[in-house]
């Protein structure tokens, strides 16, 4: 289970990431626009996520995922790290929402990076 300081070292290893307290929490932002944040008590992180998809995601694993009632009118998700299989899927998880925010720069300079792996 992947815990707050994973969620730290995983999404400032993603290309120009940088951490800043917001809302008296971390908060993790590419290019300056915010991507995810690890709310409160460090056992979830808040990430991007397009409505449809967030919807989906909190119908299919609602032990996992869920809509926060301040953020429901935006497209993000809360994730439960305890939920969370491992390292990789935190890795996933972030990369996608790192993907969201980036500028087209980045996006072009990693196009990999946040796609789902080819398995």
């Amino acid at each position: 289970m992947p815990e707050a300081e994973d969620v730290r070292r995983v999404a400032l290893s993603l290309p120009d990431t940088t951490e800043k307290i917001a809302w008296s929490m971390p908060t993790f932002r590419v290019a300056g626009k915010m991507f995810a944040t690890l709310p409160e008590d460090e056992t979830s992180i808040a990430v991007r996520c397009p409505k449809e998809e967030r919807d989906e995601l909190v119908l299919a694993e609602p032990g996992k995922f869920w809509i926060a009632d301040h953020e429901a009118g935006f497209a993000w998700v809360r994730v439960r790290l305890a939920a969370m299989e491992d390292d990789v899927e935190l890795r996933d998880i972030l990369a996608d929402s790192w993907r969201q925010a980036a500028p087209p720069r980045l996006i072009d300079a990693y196009p990999d990076l946040g796609l789902p792996s080819a398995d």
